[in-house]
């Protein structure tokens, strides 16, 4: 049964599992699981295997049930497998490092064999864990539907202040364990594989914020909560602590399962443990409470008094980490259902008029209103929104407006002239179907309006536009927008990494992709890259850039690995209107960008301390425009999309 019901969320996290410590043998499993799925959680984490076996020649793996006893889907949806705590691939011991390679193996086959989702593999018992990731790569090899979760326990990346006291007062330092590392070491021996993922281990302590943060950006599956993570409130039942709480709520927007683990600590209401022993002389008359069903209850709380998602997050919840190839406007014509997909952006409309709405007061003086009229350019008309908007800045503003409609889609054009029609705007505004850049205006312009930003602002030719534009534009005239600064910052980002890697060239990873951010942790602030001008009437004009940035991360974060870059734009329209993605100043509601993504080949490791050298060019052809960038330091990347070999915007 679901945690509870979320307006908009189907994700996994909805679900919640119970860990199994005691091996169910015999008809224990399908007692345990119905107990289980009755006292409303909704899968189970049991063991598959005896954990007294050892292999030998001849014997029979022993294992928790016969693939009868429970149904197809039974075992599919409710069941995740444990394996064997005891393998250790990397034991000094040679006799133990073989039966655990084929005990391991044993009981991936028969998890396949019962069709589980997931099997859960143990920790990691050092951290040099070279030959237990062989093991697993080979077995990841031959996998199709089921996936690995790597248990690794959350612990602190750093001492926090009550650990600090106690080193101080024995005079010695403790090892800083900083399980992100086992896990970085594990799965770039495994190669990224998409079906290893993580289920990580919850106690009572947590790490800082920034060393949490960096599993956001990991494909983590599960989230193993122990009973010794609670507190008691005053009522005597189990909570949890407000780091815990923002720790859950986090998982819970990030697709992680909650799995509840441990002896209960909380004996706050009658609890039947014989069937979740397999008690043989158990009745139907005993009571069915689970042993940590206050536990679930409480999850079941927080996940019940989240915010519903937003409908701006239920829209786009579906182009969540999903790759796009960046709109190329000047090469290509729009079709009508993406115009139609932007027109809806209120809120960028609302700013476009209040920016127009602003530049006509400065432009026009109220005493000579009456006697002047403002000629306006909306060069990349579209369908109209914009000219929309000049007009309504227009009424808003009693101002007089001559509106040029410039658009060279001559498809859109047939829609402007019905729009036109049917406002009766024909004494308003002159439609004409060109190219901006080739079109000879009949007079200068007072302002010019354009739509031309992309998501990393330059990225479809607005600067290339707005200077062939610029010829009629009177030399006070005005430009809306002024100016754009393109925005980026590293981010490790799993999935895009492996969606990237499945395409298996290195064309993709020279691409820069629009996309829905969200399964991704980012390491560092946003930094400026490339910044625009208009109107820029320098005779040295020049759209090439280059620019060096360097990125420091938080000393409390520890180690990281970059896949790439996220890229940003903020746009100031005219004076304080401004309109962005940038994250710390985006414009609220607005979902006509979502951010691009600039990948890595081969991600970066970057060492606690280390920082972040990236280099990124703009370049220019006289038919097309492409970015090229790499990393320098903690080590050096290639040269991504030299030439624009990969990736390039037509001009």
């Amino acid at each position: 049964m679901p945690l509870g019901q979320r307006a908009g969320d189907k994700s996994d996290s909805r679900y919640c599992g119970v860990e199994v410590l005691d091996f169910p043998a015999g008809e224990g499993l399908p007692a345990v699981l119905n107990h289980s799925l009755a006292s409303a959680f909704d899968f189970i984490l049991a063991p598959l295997v005896d954990p007294s076996y050892r292999p030998s020649p001849g014997a029979v793996l022993p294992v928790s049930a016969s693939d009868l006893v429970l149904g197809p889907a039974q075992w599919s949806n409710h069941v995740v497998g444990k394996l064997s705590e005891w393998i250790d691939l990397d034991a000094e011991d040679e006799q133990l490092r073989l039966d655990s390679e084929l005990t391991l193996k044993q009981e991936i086959a028969w998890a396949s064999h019962l069709s589980l989702q997931a099997c859960v593999l143990p920790a990691p018992r050092r951290s040099s864990c070279g030959n237990y990731a062989r093991v697993v790569n080979q077995i990841l090899q031959g996998l199709t539907n089921m996936h690995l979760w790597l248990r690794l326990p959350l612990e602190k990346s750093e001492p926090m202040d009550e650990d600090l006291d106690n080193i101080n007062n024995n005079n010695h330092t403790s090892e800083i364990v900083d399980s992100w590392e086992l896990w970085n070491a594990f799965r770039l021996l495994c190669d990224h594989s998409s079906q290893l993922c993580v289920a990580l281990d919850i106690s009572s302590t947590l790490p800082s914020i920034n060393s949490l943060g960096r599993w956001f950006g990991e494909p983590v599956r599960a989230a193993i909560l122990q009973t010794n993570a609670f507190l008691t409130n005053a009522k005597g039942y189990p909570c949890l602590s407000k780091r815990h709480q923002k720790l859950l709520t986090g998982f819970f927007n990030h697709s992680v399962q909650v799995i509840l683990s441990g002896r209960s600590n909380h004996n706050v209401s009658p609890i039947s443990e014989g069937v979740l022993l397999g008690d043989e002389n158990h009745t139907e008359d005993s009571p069915v409470r689970h042993a940590l069903s206050s536990y679930l209850d409480y999850i079941a709380y927080l996940y019940q008094r989240m915010d519903p998602l937003p409908e701006q997050e239920r829209f786009e919840i579906n182009y969540r980490d999903f790759l796009q190839s960046p709109l190329q406007p000047l090469m290509d014509n729009l079709e009508a259902q993406t115009y139609e997909t932007f027109e809806k952006d209120v809120v960028k409309y609302t700013q476009y008029q209040r920016a127009v709405a602003k530049a006509l007061v400065d432009r026009v003086a109220d005493d000579a209103v009456s006697t002047t009229r403002t000629v306006l350019m909306v060069v990349g008309a579209g369908r109209g929104p914009l000219v929309r908007a000049s007009l309504q800045a227009a009424e808003e503003t009693g101002r007089k407006l001559k509106v040029y409609a410039v658009e060279k889609n001559p498809n859109a054009v047939i829609t402007l002239h019905s729009l036109i029609k049917l406002e009766g705007w024909e004494s308003l505004v002159t439609v004409i179907s060109s190219d901006m850049r080739c079109w000879d205006a009949p007079e200068k312009a007072d302002i010019l309006v354009s739509e031309l930003l992309g998501s990393f602002g330059d990225n479809e030719l607005s600067p290339e536009c707005l200077d062939g534009a610029q010829r009629f534009l009177k030399p006070d005239g005005i430009s809306i927008p002024s100016s754009y600064t393109s925005f980026i910052q590293p981010i490790t980002a799993s999935k895009l990494h492996n969606d990237i890697k499945a395409h298996k060239d290195i064309a993709h990873f020279e691409t820069a992709y629009v996309v829905k951010l969200h399964r991704i942790a980012t390491l560092a602030p946003p930094q400026q890259v490339f910044t625009f001008t208009h109107p820029n009437f320098s005779p040295n004009a020049n759209n090439q850039r280059y620019t060096k940035l360097q990125f420091e991360m938080p000393s409390d974060m520890g180690s990281c690995l970059v896949h790439g870059f996220a890229g940003y734009f903020d746009s100031v329209l005219y004076k304080d209107v401004h309109l962005g993605i940038e994250p710390n100043t985006a414009t609220p509601n607005m979902f006509s960008w979502f951010p691009i993504f600039f990948p890595l080949r081969k991600p970066i490791y970057a060492p606690k301390g280390s920082p972040i050298e990236v280099h990124f060019w703009r370049c220019c052809a006289p038919t097309k425009v492409w970015y090229e960038w790499a990393v320098t330091s903690p080590t050096p990347s290639p040269i991504h999309n030299s030439n624009g070999r990969s990736y390039w915007v037509g001009l």
